[in-house]
């Protein structure tokens, strides 16, 4: 089983003394892992950071078997980032909820692209945003989108203020009425073009993790990833 692609590196850890075992995130073969030898070496530390675009060869007896990867460094994206903690931490939790969420081998073309677009974006204008509508696009691909097109009592496509933390759907101010306290916050800024601050992403992030915990880690039956949880503790 030998294939080639390009992909996203989600982590990277030792396998024996000089190879490393890699999780990269696939356009065409999703979730993936595999050996690089000669991984764990210096020469090959700098290419196997967090985040990384790789050319990726992969090569395998059997399809149930491990492959063996060989990788070649498209784009870095750790580094340029070191002098903005925030868009660091933000692509740590990125890589850390695709480890965490994807089924190994399944494809996600849209996610996959959606994902290289934001991990190029990180520490530009508007970056917040982006990482607000990925964590939404990702309850979506994996089977727990929610409806924030239309309220769930009147129909009415605007004026949404809130969110039903048990549908997923969003009511509007008039559709809740005597409900409102029940109901998760909307925060306007993510039905809004304009660019978002970091307590719009902190509202955001509210509202897709309670999902993402109750929905998305309840299904997997494991918690969420801390990498998560330390870009929340930063923007507070």
């Amino acid at each position: 089983m030998n294939w080639r692609d390009q992909g996203i590196l989600l982590g990277v850890r030792p396998l024996g003394e000089a190879t490393a075992l890699a999780e990269v995130f696939t356009a065409l073969h999703g979730r993936h892992m595999g050996a690089i030898r000669g991984g764990a070496s210096r020469r090959m530390a700098p290419v196997l950071q967090a985040g990384a675009q790789l050319d990726i060869s992969a090569r395998a007896r059997l399809e149930q078997h491990m492959a063996s990867f060989t990788v070649e460094l498209i784009r870095a994206r750790a580094a340029p980032l070191m002098q903005d903690r925030l868009a660091l931490l933000a692509l740590g939790s990125v890589c850390a909820l695709c480890r965490f969420a994807l089924p190994e081998r399944a494809p996600y073309p849209g996610l996959y692209a959606a994902t290289c677009a934001l991990l190029d974006a990180l520490g530009q204008p508007g970056w917040l945003r982006d990482y607000a509508q990925w964590e939404l696009r990702l309850l979506d691909e994996t089977g727990f989108g929610l409806d924030l097109q239309q309220c769930a009592v009147t129909g009415a496509l605007s004026g949404l203020a809130y969110v039903s933390p048990r549908t997923g759907r969003a009511v509007t101010a008039q559709g809740a009425d005597g409900y409102a306290a029940r109901l998760l916050p909307l925060p306007a800024a993510l039905l809004e073009g304009h660019a978002m601050d970091r307590d719009d992403l902190r509202a955001a992030l509210g509202l897709s993790g309670h999902f993402l915990h109750g929905w998305l880690a309840h299904s997997i039956g494991k918690p969420l990833p801390a990498a998560r949880a330390r870009l929340l503790d930063a923007l507070g």
